[in-house]
Formats: C-alpha cells, structure tokens, sequence
C-alpha cells in the first residue's frame, strides 16, 4: 500500500485499515460480508448482516493537491465532503454522481454517472491508483491495465472495498451558467447530442456537461452546462424553488458551483414529491437540512420494511404497485426507439436523460460499453400499479428484455432479474470469476450474480 500523504493522515489512515481487517477477520467464514455504514444508495432488498466491517476513519479526503490536479481520498468519503474540499482549490472531480451520499468507493465498484459523462466517462476511468481490501484479507495496490482494477468497476463489493483511491481532478469556477432547450421528440433531441459531443459545443458556446429531463413524448429538454462562468443573480433551489421545474420554465440560469453540483440532491430529482414536498406549505414546514436524497432514502427504506404504502393502497382496494427504480444505458441512435417503447409499456415520466461515452479507448469487461459510442442514460424511478402481478416484476423484467434488444445495459444498484447465462453474458461473468479465484480463494465474499440476483 503506498501512500504519499501528510504523516499523520497516513497515521490515521493505516489504522483504519488495521481496524477493517481486525474486524474482517472476527467474522465467521460462513458469516455475509458487508459494511458497517449507515447510508446506502441501493434499491434492492437484502437480508441485514448481524456484523457490518469497521469502516470508520475511511470516510476522509487524504489531500488534495491542487498543482497536480489530483486527490487522496478514502473509500467511504463521500462525494459531498470530496466536493468540499476540492472547491476550496477551484477544483472537482472529473465526474461528481448527482447524490451526496455516493462514496468514492462506491461510485467505481457500482458505477456513478453524471452531466459531465459525455466528456469524462464513468468515475473509474480518472481513477490513478486504488487500495483495495480483497477476500483473501489483504490490501492490493492496483492500477488501470492492473487485473483487479480492470475487474473492479460494476463489481459491486464482489471483489472488495475500495480503501484509498488516487484521482484526477478538473478546474470549475464558482458559477456554472444553464442553457435548458426544448425539443419536440427524442430523434430531435439526439440530433443536439450529437453535435454537442461531436463539437463540445452549441451554437458557439462551449459545453462543459450536459445531461436533460423527459417531461412527455413531446416535451423534452436538454441542459447545457458551461463551467467557470461570469458571477451575476444566481438562483436557489435548496429553498421555496425546485430545480426539475425550472428545466422546464426557464431558458437560461446560473448557479454557484455547489449548487450546480447537487441541483439534483435537494428533491431527489423530482422524487421528493411522493413526500408532498412540491406542496408550498408542506415545503415551508420540511427542515431545509432534511432535504437530502439520504433522508428520503431512509423514509423508503422504512416503507419498504413496514409495507405501510401496500398496506394502504390494498385497503383503499387499488391495484398493486410495482417498483421500477432504474438506470438504464441505450445507444444515441436508439433512444427513440427506447423511450417510445417505454411509453407505451411503462408510461412513466418524467424520465432522467444523461449522455455518457467512455472516456478512453479501454473497454471495461464487468460492464462492456463500446468505446467511441454514445449512449443515453435513462433514469427512471417510480411506481406503476400492475396488480396482482406486481411481485412478479413484469414491467422490470420487460425493461430488461428491451434494453438487451437495443444493445444497452442496466445499471446493477436496484433489482435484477436475469439467469445466470445471461447475467454473466451481460457483465463479464468468466472474467469476474478469475479475478475472484485470485482474489478471494476462501470465496468469503458474495459472488456478484448472488449479490444482484439472488439478493442474500
């Protein structure tokens, strides 16, 4: 493990590490492998471990060095502690995932995505040098073209824990100015991606990210973002103002950096509306500091242990509801297609839109995105009432079906449905595995396919 940090931070860091391997090896062999942490970015229900591993002291930025453009940081830092302090520098990370509580670590074993993917990839990819702790015990010290790094991306805690990572970092002034247009059907709308990633640019003014919202099949939007802009009024979206409404009623806008950062925290995108909260009284009387996506993540997480929603709607005799909470990547060329289908299955809206490319030339074997293709995130996340058949998934598993028909993929942090084949087809099961054989011979940790599928 090296590291070239501050004596003491290194201090504290090393016995960090000590006290995750003490904890690590108090757990039976036989015991489920998970952390000790009290938020959690995952839509998928599993079985709670009796014993989580010590992860405390691996929650801190090590340093930032604003010459080199990088950052020290520990697994579990979160992105919003990360943002603070690389901002103190006119810095940020290459790609910052729309959700304060999105750790480091987490964001590269389950892949992060945001407005700047068109341009930076996936958080893996400015990623220098990682520290992780593996089945076998053992902290690796691993790099890009490295085994286990290359395997490590969308491994979801398969492979390990990611404990230190080194990261590369980019300029960002203290305002970010907004361009929302308005596009009358998906076709069009792709057509305006193209070109801005073909130019990183619109009509003569640069783009530094870009990302958009679904409102309706003829209602779309698409934001552009330019970084390091002049200061003026800005607008606030953490107060009485919800940011995914101003996409559609404003043409331009300016933020400050922070705010621009976690425009999409505050409401949870548009969620927070299940919890009343684009009522203005029911807005006025909801604390400003609990008007984070980790407290409405917890609010589900209490209805999904209690059943209070199924409960209700049962006794008010409507029909059953399904939960499709999901991420999903089409090509460019076949987001029409997708959202059109969608539509007409699914039919719910609005709908996240996000561009991603990779970032180099380097396929990624647990997640195979083709180099040099641009793809759409569609993000999704909501109920549909189904009926009896709601615990049978359909409308998720017909996601699942539609996106393997367009050459896309699913991201893996809410349910997941495949057989096995297919899964290990879809994410790189053969090589997941050897990495695995090397990596964690007692074969203590959940094998991904078990941990998505299955769901211990």
């Amino acid at each position: 493990m090296s590291l070239d940090v501050a004596p003491e931070e290194g201090q504290r860091h090393r016995a960090a590490v000590a006290r995750l391997r003490s904890s690590y090896a108090a757990l039976p062999p036989d015991a489920p492998v998970r952390l000790a942490k009290s938020t959690s970015n995952l839509f998928r229900p599993r079985e709670r471990a009796a014993h989580g591993l010590d992860v405390s002291g691996l929650a801190g930025v090590l340093e930032v060095d604003p010459v080199s453009r990088t950052a020290q940081v520990q697994g579990m830092c979160t992105y919003e502690d990360l943002v603070q302090a690389t901002l103190r520098h006119g810095l940020m990370p290459l790609v910052v995932p729309q959700l304060r509580t999105i750790t480091l670590g987490g964001a590269v074993s389950g892949l992060g995505i945001e407005a700047t993917s068109f341009r930076n990839g996936l958080p893996h990819e400015s990623v220098l040098e990682m520290d992780v702790f593996v089945g076998s015990g053992e902290v690796v010290t691993c790099r890009p073209g490295d085994e286990l790094f290359d395997a490590f991306p969308n491994s979801l805690g398969s492979l390990g824990y990611a404990t230190r990572l080194k990261i590369e970092l980019e300029p960002i002034g203290g305002h970010v100015a907004l361009r929302h247009l308005r596009f009358s059907d998906a076709a069009a709308l792709a057509g305006a991606v193209e070109e801005v990633v073909a130019t990183r640019a619109w009509q003569g003014h640069r783009v530094d990210a870009i990302d958009g919202v679904g409102f309706s099949p003829s209602d779309l939007r698409l934001t552009l973002a330019r970084f390091e802009a002049p200061g003026g009024r800005v607008s606030d979206y953490t107060g009485q103002h919800i940011y995914y409404r101003s996409v559609a009623e404003r043409g331009h806008d300016l933020l400050t950096s922070h705010d621009y950062l976690w425009r999409w925290d505050t409401d949870w995108f548009w969620c927070s509306r299940a919890f009343g909260l684009e009522y203005p009284l029911v807005r006025r009387l909801w604390p400003r500091r609990w008007r984070r996506s980790d407290v409405y993540q917890r609010l589900v997480g209490l209805d999904r242990r209690y059943g209070v929603v199924d409960r209700l709607d049962r006794r008010a005799g409507r029909p059953a509801r399904e939960r499709v909470i999901q991420d999903v990547e089409v090509p460019l060329d076949r987001l029409a297609e997708f959202l059109a289908w969608f539509d007409s299955e699914v039919g719910m809206r609005p709908v996240w839109l996000c561009p991603v490319r990779l970032r180099g030339a380097k396929a990624w074997p647990t997640y195979p995105m083709r180099p040099g293709t641009t793809y759409v995130n569609v993000g999704f996340w909501g109920t549909v009432p189904v009926g009896p058949t709601a615990p049978l998934a359909p409308l998720n598993r017909a996601v699942e079906r539609c996106v393997g028909e367009l050459s896309g993929h699913k991201s893996l942090y809410s349910e997941a449905f495949y057989d096995r084949e297919t899964f290990d087809r879809l994410y790189g099961g053969e090589q997941l595995a050897a990495v695995k054989r090397r990596f964690d011979p007692d074969d203590r940790l959940t094998d991904l396919y078990d941990k998505v599928v299955r769901r211990p």
